[in-house]
């Protein structure tokens, strides 16, 4: 029968012989051989340069004491058994009597070491096997939301919608983010624009050779887990139809994303402002969007150093007032193509079809940070929105003339940190100088990409992550509902002279609202 540290041994019918071993933190192995002739020192067999147990013969107990020099092992008969031995280790047993052993202090100490190390493994193997099925359950969710269908939110204007996309070089500006000096600036224009009916397929949400390089240098994480397959993401606008001939010409809203972010990740704000009778513009830049893709399928990426999230506080400030010039600079550049566009288009389809005297801006984070800048700079702009972007520049200091429009997300936890109180009292002081026609709403439970559709495009499973863990419980789609009725009925007020109190009505319907006092 086997013990914890040693080991009761009965003769077996034409065997004379057993082998024992045994671990108390060295391996031992003996050869115990039964037969009164035997010596103390010929039960041991194998090499004992260094011995490492003590050993009684059967019957060696009552005042015969165990054979010394053979280290920590000993040995007593067994009752009942026979001519048998028990061999155990004396460094953690006592011997009481020819029936019974115990643990001595050290044993004791050994064994619960031995128990807490064995119930430490276990735990830790359970633990193992719930990661490994966490984690496979996790990315099963992830895959199946990355290749499951999603349409835009409906439009809500009842113009059609159509898309079509222009590459501009400004051939007198260099690109001082280009690797090549001399390198002139490029920009890739998309317009969004009130449609003729069709009944022509929706265009693809991002061009495939978008996708590819957006695929190529976003990582297999981002790509097919973490965002949804682009390629089964429904879009309202239809390519290259005619303009609609309902007006003879309709305003011109330029939009910008901000940071890196694509112009795509805002089609469904493009689409809605453009079915209520607008034509959006959207346009990104070689060296300051995350990817861009020109004639000819060359694909050029932004270095990380032209990044302000990727540097500290006072080398990000410096590279920002660097990027602000040339952002506003692309902005002028593409506004005076829009209105080159509007006196000679090739095609015929823009000539005379876009109203330059009623230019509007709306623009998202460090787009926003522009919009606010190019307003200031360019009396062009009649009215603007800023979509979540810090102010920064000379509009911080001097204000502006034209009506403009501050949606905010929910930054109530920020409120007690020193640098987003300066940021929110920015806001405040640039608010506080407008001349009438001013807003400035807070979107309750929003974050920073509740206004865009990448809240749509990341995985729905890491969307309900986010929220348990308290960033932003606003739903995605009712963020991008509320965002884009306050974007289009800010320009019917400033741009087409509708009543301004479509836009105080408007808080009534959507509760998570709060508007600043005017």
């Amino acid at each position: 029968m086997d013990s914890l540290f040693g080991v009761a041994i009965s003769p077996a019918e034409g065997l004379d012989m057993a082998v024992v071993a045994a671990n108390v933190g060295h391996d031992f192995l003996a050869q115990v051989r039964h037969g009164a002739e035997h010596s103390p020192a010929d039960a041991v067999a194998g090499d004992h340069s260094q011995p490492d147990f003590d050993l009684v013969q059967p019957g060696g107990v009552g005042g015969r004491e165990p054979a010394r020099g053979l280290g920590a092992l000993s040995a007593f008969p067994v009752k009942g058994g026979g001519r048998s031995v028990f061999l155990y280790n004396s460094k953690y047993f006592a011997y009481d009597n020819a029936q019974t052993h115990m643990f001595n202090a050290g044993g004791q100490a050994f064994m619960f070491i031995k128990r807490l190390i064995k119930w430490l493994a276990k735990s830790l193997a359970v633990l193992a096997i719930f990661a490994v099925v966490g984690l496979a359950v996790l990315l099963a969710l992830l895959w199946r939301d990355h290749k499951t269908k999603i349409t835009l939110p409906e439009l809500t204007g009842h113009f059609a919608v159509g898309r079509t996309t222009y590459t501009w070089v400004n051939s007198a500006e260099t690109d001082e983010l280009a690797p090549s000096p001399g390198a002139k600036r490029e920009v890739v224009v998309w317009i969004w624009y009130p449609a003729a009916a069709t009944s022509a397929a929706p265009v693809e949400y991002l061009p495939a050779a978008w996708r590819l390089a957006l695929a190529q240098h976003s990582g297999v994480l981002m790509n097919q887990f973490l965002r949804r397959d682009l390629s089964l993401v429904r879009a309202h606008s239809t390519s290259d139809p005619d303009i609609s001939s309902e007006q003879r010409s309709y305003p011109v809203v330029i939009m910008r994303a901000g940071g890196g972010a694509l112009t795509t990740d805002f089609t469904t704000l493009a689409e809605d402002l453009a079915s209520h009778g607008y034509i959006v513009v959207g346009f990104d830049a070689p060296y300051r969007t995350f990817v861009v893709v020109l004639p000819g399928n060359r694909v050029i990426t932004r270095p990380s150093e032209n990044d302000p999230e990727n540097l500290p506080g006072d080398q990000q400030g410096r590279l920002i007032n660097r990027l602000l010039p040339m952002w506003t600079g692309d902005t002028k550049f593409v506004v005076s193509q829009l209105q080159h566009l509007n006196a000679t288009d090739p095609s015929g389809r823009f000539t005379g079809r876009l109203d330059m005297q009623r230019l509007g801006m709306f623009r998202h984070s460090f787009g926003g940070s522009q919009a606010l800048q190019f307003c200031h700079d360019d009396l062009r702009c009649k009215a603007g929105i800023d979509m979540d972007g810090e102010p920064f520049g000379s509009v911080v200091q001097e204000g502006l003339k034209q009506p403009f429009m501050f949606i905010l997300s929910d930054h109530s936890r920020d409120l007690s940190d020193p640098a987003s109180s300066q940021v929110l009292a920015n806001f405040q002081s640039i608010y506080d100088r407008l001349p009438n026609g001013r807003l400035f709403i807070t979107i309750r439970g929003a974050n920073h990409f509740s206004f865009s559709d990448q809240m749509l495009l990341t995985s729905h499973s890491v969307i309900r992550l986010m929220r348990i863990l308290g960033f932003g419980g606003l739903d995605e789609r009712r963020g991008l509902t509320i965002t884009a009725e306050y974007v289009h009925t800010f320009f019917d007020v400033h741009l087409k002279d509708a009543p301004s109190t479509l836009l105080t009505s408007i808080s009534k319907q959507y509760p998570e609202v709060q508007v600043q006092p005017r």
